[in-house]
């Protein structure tokens, strides 16, 4: 909408030409959703549930009765915001719409007095995964991805064009990409779900994923002589989708201010699972799926690896690490002893020291 504005009105007043530039409506987009997220969750959590505890987790009985489906107040604030400060795309709108049904049916197993099993939220996840990917597809035959350690382009064809030294993109079928697509948003979505239960811990991991994913859109596929340089395909929404990123990031920081250990309130389903999906969607517009195992290792590596457990235990009946519990932070608070703070904090600067690090190798490293 404000993209639009500038469009139409900067002929009549110079300024709002400055509401096409993709920093100003990222700048926008991070003051507006804090501010509109803050209001949304101190006046009106009293709406929300209270948390009834999960079984077998460490912390459990200090959340009891803790307003929870946070995610219903600062979600829709987020879809708001960020088609306000975005130009606009049908697609991108599809998406959006998509993050708000999951919202939606993460806040109704928030508020039933008996939580939802894993196969009807399993389910729910894959419909919205595969209508993401069907988005994320946009229409067309083939979608152009790039993985690390690909050759760059050679030869005479590739100096005649002028991408010599490009990297050169991987083509996938509209199927192909789909079905990748699919398992990569409904795994994010899960792992995301799965790493909630410290005071502070998801929000903060989520953002440092934020932060790193949107440098990369903004900064490196976004921007045409970056991603010449750095040898990666250039993709011209890659600004836009970071405008969307800032604007959850936004969003995140006025949650945070409530979730600080003592948490006032919780994100519940209805927040970790909409942000999931928004992790693996930013994920997929980098065009480098690996990246969700680089900006995100910690959201694996706490929730992810507790799904693969479960997998292997209910389907192909092996146990493994049967002593330790998962989610890793579980592990982290019974059998080392690390408090709260010790878990967020030491988490928060693996994944702030690792996640650069890696993002450095995966653009470098050919």
């Amino acid at each position: 909408m404000l993209y639009w504005l500038g469009q139409q009105f900067q002929d009549l007043w110079g300024p709002m030409r400055l509401l096409q530039s993709h920093l100003i409506l990222s700048a926008l987009g991070v003051v507006f959703a804090a501010l509109g997220s803050y209001g949304a969750l101190k006046w009106w959590r009293g709406v929300l549930p209270t948390d009834r505890g999960r079984d077998h987790a460490i912390d459990s009985p200090d959340s009891i009765g803790k307003p929870t489906g946070a995610g219903a107040l600062f979600i829709p604030v987020t879809i708001v915001i960020a088609l306000l400060v975005t130009p606009w795309d049908p697609f991108r709108g599809v998406i959006l719409v998509a993050v708000l049904f999951a919202m939606g049916a993460g806040f109704l197993d928030d508020r039933s007095p008996d939580a939802w099993g894993r196969l009807a939220k399993g389910t729910i996840d894959l419909l919205l995964s595969i209508v993401v990917a069907w988005a994320m597809i946009g229409g067309e035959s083939f979608v152009e991805i790039w993985v690390p350690f690909h050759a760059p382009k050679m030869g005479a064809e590739a100096a005649l064009d002028g991408t010599a030294g490009m990297l050169a993109p991987i083509l996938l079928t509209s199927w192909e990409y789909g079905i990748m697509a699919t398992a990569l948003l409904w795994f994010s979505i899960n792992s995301t779900n799965c790493s909630d239960g410290v005071d502070g811990l998801s929000g903060s991991l989520l953002g440092l994923a934020f932060l790193g994913l949107g440098g990369v859109l903004y900064g490196v596929v976004g921007h045409v002589e970056t991603a010449r340089y750095l040898l990666v395909p250039f993709y011209e929404d890659g600004a836009s989708w970071f405008i969307v990123v800032s604007t959850t990031l936004g969003t995140l920081a006025a949650y945070l201010w409530f979730n600080a250990e003592p948490a006032q309130l919780l994100m519940g389903d209805a927040g970790s699972r909409a942000l999931g999906l928004l992790l693996g969607v930013f994920v997929l517009a980098t065009g480098n799926p690996f990246l969700l195992a680089v900006v995100a290792l910690l959201i694996l590596a706490n929730g992810g690896t507790g799904l693969f457990k479960i997998g292997l235990k209910k389907y192909l009946k092996i146990r493994i690490f049967h002593h330790i519990p998962f989610p890793l932070h579980d592990h982290c608070r019974k059998n080392l002893g690390w408090s709260k703070a010790q878990v967020l904090v030491r988490f928060v600067i693996a994944q702030a020291l690792l996640a650069p690090l890696l993002i450095i190798l995966l653009l470098k490293i050919r």
